[in-house]
C-alpha cells in the first residue's frame, strides 16, 4: 500500500513515498507528487523507517523507583505526576515549574499546537526552547522591522540572478528559517541560467564548494561585514530602494549609525579585504535580482540580533526586499500573523515583559535564554525552579555547559518528560512519557511554510496505526495541562479539547460560532485547530463565504499538496509595525551596533571553535538511527593543517579542545577547507552518558561541541547562546 507522507525530520519538509505491508515499511523514496518537494529526498527521510522501528524508541511510560525506571501504565504514570507537580506549584508558587521545549515540537502538530494550551496551564514565566540555541536573533530582528516574529523574508532563488549567502550551509539543511528542499538542485538552475552563488563563512561548506566565489570571514564578525557593506552602499553611492522608499523608516539613522565602519576599518577583524568587501556591496547593488542569506553563523555570535538586522537592512537598501528574485515574504494558509487582522499595520512586539529571576535577563517572545535554565534551577530564594516538564528537549546535549544542566537536574523536586527516547537529559525524569512515532501522527507543517520559498498547503494523514492505548500527543498535553490546573489525573483530554475550542471559536465568532463549529465537526484534535486557521486564513473558505477556498478536506484529498504559487511582493499588508513602515533603525539595534564598535580592534583569539551541520546529522536523537549512523566517523575536530603544525599534532591524533568551562575530546581530520585559526566539532553529539538507552548512539558517542563553551556568553537582545567563535585551546589527548 502506497502512503503519502510529509518527512518530519527538517525544515526541508519533503514529501515522502512510503510503501507498506502488513503494516510494515517496505520502501521509502521522494514523492514526485509533492508539489514542493517534487520527489526530493535526502537520507533523513529514509531513516524515517528506522525511527519508527527503533527498539530503543520509547513505547510505554516509565517512572523512577529509586535508581532504575519500570514500566508503568498511562493511569500509573498520570496519577504520579498529579501526586506530585500539583505540590510544588502549591508550595512554591507557578513560577516553580519550567517549561523546556526543544527542536522536534516544531515538527509534531500535536505538539507545537497545544504547547500554549499547557504553558498557560502551568502559569510559569521561565518557559525555554531551542529558539534560543539558535535563531532568536532573527526573531527578534525581523518582529522589529516588520512587526512580527515569523514574517522572516526568505531568498526567491528559483528567480534570483545573485544569491549570496553568510553563516549558513543550504546544502547541508536544505535551509533553514528558509524551507528550500534540493537547495542543491535549485542552485544548479540558478547557475544554469547564468546566476551566481557567493558564500561567506569561515569553511568552505558544501555550499561554499559548489559556489562561484568563496570568502573566509572570521567567526564573530558577521556584524562588521555587514555594517561594512552598509557604509559602502552609502558611501559609493548604492542604495537604491526603488518602490520600498515610501515604506522605509530610519535611513538616515543607519546612515549615521554605519558611519564608523568603513570596509577599510573593519577589514583587519573581518579578514576580508576592504576591496572584496565593496566589490560585494556594488554586486548586490547592480544585480536586477539579488539577496542575502543570512542563517545560523551570523545568529549563534555575541552580536546575532545585530547581524540578522543588518542582513534585511542590505536586502532593503538595494531594492532586494519584497521584490521577485530578493529576499520575500512567503504567504502561509494557516497560523501566520502577519495575514491576520489588520493588514500594513498592528501593535509590533513587545520584549522585557518580565526577566529572569537571576540575571535579569529580558523575556523574549515569551521565553528566557536556554542557558539560564541551570542558575534558575540552581539558586536557592523565591521563584527557584523546583520542578521541570521537557518536551522533545535535550539541553544537557544542545546547550553550552551541559554538565551544570545535568547537575541542576539531579537537584530537582520533580521531573516530567515527554520524549521518545531515555537520553542525555530524560534520564533525570521522575516520569517520561512517550510520545508518538511521526508516522503513527497526521501531519501538517505550523511554522515552515511561513519560511517556505514557494507558497503550498499540504497535510499528511497517518501511515500507520498507534499501538493500542498509546496516547496521542495533544491528548498528553491536554492531561498535563489538566493536572497543572488542578482538574487532576483521570481528566479527558478529547472533552477538555472540545471545551476550549468551543470557548476560542465563542470568542471570535460569536453568532456564527456555531456554524463554524460544524463546519470543522468532521476533525478533532490538531487537525481541527488545522482546519479552523486554514478556513479562516488567506486561501480559506471563509467558513462557506468562499466555496471555491481552501478547507482541510480539499488539502488532504490532494495527495503532493496544494501549489498555492511562487512569492509575491506583500509591502505594505505584510507590515504589522505601529508605524505601517519598515522599521530601519529600531533603537536597540543601534545601540548593538555602538557596543559593537568598542569590540571593532579586538585582536582575534589563536583558535576559535565553530559548529558544523551534515545531512546525515543536525540533532542528537539522529544518532541512533543505524541509516544515519553508518559509515565514517562523522564527530572529528577538523583543523586546519597550520593549526595542526602549530600544535604539533597530527591526522588522527586524539585532542581535547578546552573552553571557559569544559573541555571535549576528538579526533583530529586536518582540512585546509577551514580558515586558519579555526577548528571545527559538530553539534549534538556527546552519548556516553551513563542511564541512557540509545544502543546505537552510544556505540561511536562523540564528543559534546557544547562542553567547552561558556553559558555566560549571549547575544544581549534576544538571549541567544553563543556558540561560534569561542576561544579554546587545543591539547593532546590524555
Amino acid at each position: 500500500m502506497l502512503h503519502y507522507r510529509i518527512c518530519p525530520v527538517c525544515e526541508a519538509c519533503c514529501g515522502l513515498e512510503i510503501r507498506t505491508e502488513d503494516q510494515r515499511i517496505v520502501g521509502i523514496r521522494g514523492a514526485d507528487q509533492d508539489v514542493f518537494s517534487r520527489g526530493y529526498i535526502c537520507p533523513k527521510g529514509v531513516a524515517v523507517k528506522d525511527l519508527h522501528e527503533d527498539p530503543d524508541r520509547l513505547r510505554t511510560p516509565l517512572i523512577r523507583r529509586g535508581d532504575a525506571f519500570v514500566a508503568a501504565t498511562w493511569d500509573e504514570a498520570f496519577a504520579e505526576i498529579a501526586a506530585r507537580l500539583p505540590a510544588v506549584q502549591a508550595a512554591h508558587g507557578r513560577d516553580a515549574v519550567a517549561l523546556s521545549i526543544g527542536n522536534p515540537s516544531a515538527h509534531k502538530m500535536g505538539l507545537l499546537l497545544y504547547v500554549p494550551r499547557l504553558a498557560k496551564a502551568l502559569g510559569s514565566r521561565n518557559v525555554f526552547s531551542a529558539s534560543t540555541l539558535d535563531q532568536m536573533p532573527k526573531q527578534l530582528s525581523s518582529g522589529l522591522m516588520f512587526g512580527h516574529w515569523l514574517s522572516i523574508p526568505v531568498p526567491d532563488i528559483d528567480r534570483t540572478d545573485l544569491l549570496v549567502v553568510l553563516g549558513a550551509n543550504p546544502m547541508a539543511s536544505n535551509g533553514s528559517l528558509w524551507t528550500v528542499p534540493d537547495f542543491r538542485g535549485r542552485a544548479k538552475a540558478l547557475r544554469a541560467r547564468g546566476g551566481q552563488l557567493v558564500v561567506i563563512d569561515p569553511r568552505r561548506t558544501e555550499t561554499a564548494a559548489m559556489a562561484d566565489a568563496h570568502h573566509f570571514i572570521r567567526p564573530g564578525s558577521d556584524v562588521f561585514l555587514l555594517a561594512a557593506l552598509v557604509h559602502a552602499l552609502f558611501g559609493d553611492d548604492l542604495v537604491r530602494p526603488e518602490r520600498l522608499s515610501p515604506w522605509l523608516a530610519g535611513v538616515d539613522a543607519v546612515r549615521e549609525a554605519v558611519a564608523p565602519f568603513a570596509p577599510e576599518a573593519v577589514a583587519a577583524r573581518c579578514g576580508i579585504p576592504a576591496a572584496t568587501i565593496r566589490g560585494l556591496a556594488r554586486q548586490l547593488a547592480e544585480a536586477e535580482r539579488a539577496c542575502l542569506y543570512g542563517r545560523i553563523g551570523t545568529c549563534t555570535q555575541a552580536f546575532g540580533s545585530a547581524a540578522s538586522w543588518l542582513v534585511d537592512v542590505v536586502n532593503a537598501l538595494t531594492g532586494h526586499l519584497d521584490t521577485e528574485g530578493g529576499a520575500m515574504f512567503p504567504k502561509a494558509a494557516a497560523f501566520a500573523r502577519n495575514t491576520e487582522g489588520r493588514p500594513g499595520q498592528g501593535g509590533g512586539i513587545v520584549t522585557g515583559r518580565h526577566a529572569s529571576r537571576v540575571s535579569g535577563a529580558p523575556e523574549v517572545f515569551g521565553e528566557l535564554p536556554m542557558t539560564l535554565l541551570a542558575e534558575e534551577m540552581e539558586t536557592p530564594g523565591s521563584g527557584q525552579v523546583r520542578a521541570l516538564v521537557t518536551l522533545a528537549s535535550n539541553p544537557v546535549l544542545s546547550s553550552p555547559n551541559g554538565a551544570r544542566i545535568a547537575r541542576a537536574l539531579e537537584g530537582l523536586d520533580f521531573m516530567v518528560s515527554v520524549d521518545l527516547y531515555l537520553n542525555e537529559t530524560t534520564r533525570h525524569a521522575h516520569v517520561i512519557l512517550p510520545g508518538s512515532s511521526p508516522l503513527e501522527d497526521g501531519h501538517w507543517d505550523v511554522p515552515f511554510p511561513q519560511l517556505s520559498t514557494r507558497n503550498h498547503a499540504r497535510y499528511s494523514a497517518p501511515v500507520l496505526p498507534s499501538a493500542p492505548g498509546h496516547l496521542p500527543e495533544w491528548q498528553i498535553l491536554m492531561k498535563l495541562a489538566a493536572i497543572a490546573r488542578g482538574d487532576g489525573p483521570d481528566a479527558d483530554p478529547v472533552a477538555l479539547d472540545d471545551a476550549q475550542v468551543r470557548r476560542e471559536v465563542e470568542k471570535l465568532a460569536g453568532d456564527r460560532s456555531d456554524a463554524v463549529l460544524a463546519a470543522v465537526s468532521g476533525w478533532i484534535g490538531p487537525e481541527r485547530l488545522v482546519d479552523l486557521a486554514l478556513r479562516a486564513g488567506p486561501y480559506g473558505d471563509g467558513f462557506g463565504a468562499r466555496p471555491e477556498g481552501l478547507t482541510l478536506r480539499k488539502v488532504a484529498d490532494a495527495p503532493g499538496g496544494i501549489d498555492l504559487g511562487p512569492l509575491q511582493a506583500r509591502l505594505p499588508e505584510v507590515l504589522r509595525t505601529p508605524s505601517g513602515r519598515v522599521e530601519l533603525a529600531p533603537p536597540s539595534m543601534l545601540a548593538e551596533l555602538q557596543k559593537a564598535r568598542a569590540d571593532l580592534h579586538a585582536p582575534p583569539p589563536p583558535l576559535v571553535v565553530i559548529g558544523r551541520r551534515e545531512v546525515r546529522s543536525n540533532n542528537s536523537w539522529m544518532h541512533n538511527l543505524p541509516l544515519l549512523a553508518k559509515g565514517p566517523e562523522r564527530c572529528t575536530l577538523k583543523l586546519h593543517p597550520q593549526d595542526a603544525a602549530r600544535h604539533g599534532v597530527v591526522d588522527g591524533q586524539r585532542v581535547r579542545i578546552v573552553g571557559p568551562q569544559g573541555a571535549a575530546e576528538a579526533p583530529v581530520e586536518l582540512d585546509d577547507a577551514l580558515m586558519p585559526g579555526v577548528c571545527s566539532l559538530p553539534h549534538g553529539w556527546g552519548h556516553d552518558q551513563p542511564g541512557t538507552r540509545m544502543a546505537v548512539a552510544a556505540e561511536r558517542p562523540g564528543a559534546n561541541l557544547n562542553a567547552p563553551l561558556d553559558d555566560r556568553l549571549r547575544d544581549a537582545p534576544s538571549g541567544n547562546a553563543v556558540l561560534s567563535g569561542v576561544s579554546v585551546t587545543l591539547e593532546p589527548a590524555g
